[in-house]
């Protein structure tokens, strides 16, 4: 039991640590502003590309099949794309899977 305390506690540190880092080298390392443009803009969107690149692995396997996570996510950027609210985007993709597991996807 004790082994399984310090794994834990060991997999906790490592990852403070490395988010600390990954924080705090940027601004020890480009301490002028960034004025480039094309440097500015790619970073604005490393973000949203990290949590896409996060997230969406999990959507497709995130129901029994694949098929029923696609059209769930389909109904997802299709709402999204039409500018509806977090909480109809979520409704609806939840609905989406729900009509598609019924169907036999």
């Amino acid at each position: 039991m004790i082994t399984d305390w310090r794994y834990l506690l060991t997999g906790i540190g490592i990852m403070a640590g490395m988010t600390y880092l990954i924080r705090v080298i940027p601004m020890a390392v480009f301490r002028k502003k960034i004025t480039n443009r094309f440097v500015r803009s790619f970073l604005s969107y490393v973000p949203y590309s990290v949590l896409s690149a996060m997230t969406f692995p999990a959507i497709l396997y995130s129901t029994g099949s694949v098929a029923s996570a696609a059209a769930g996510c389909a109904a997802a950027l299709a709402l999204a794309y039409w500018n509806k609210g977090l909480l109809t985007v979520a409704l609806g993709a939840a609905a989406a899977v729900l009509l598609a597991q019924t169907a036999g996807l």
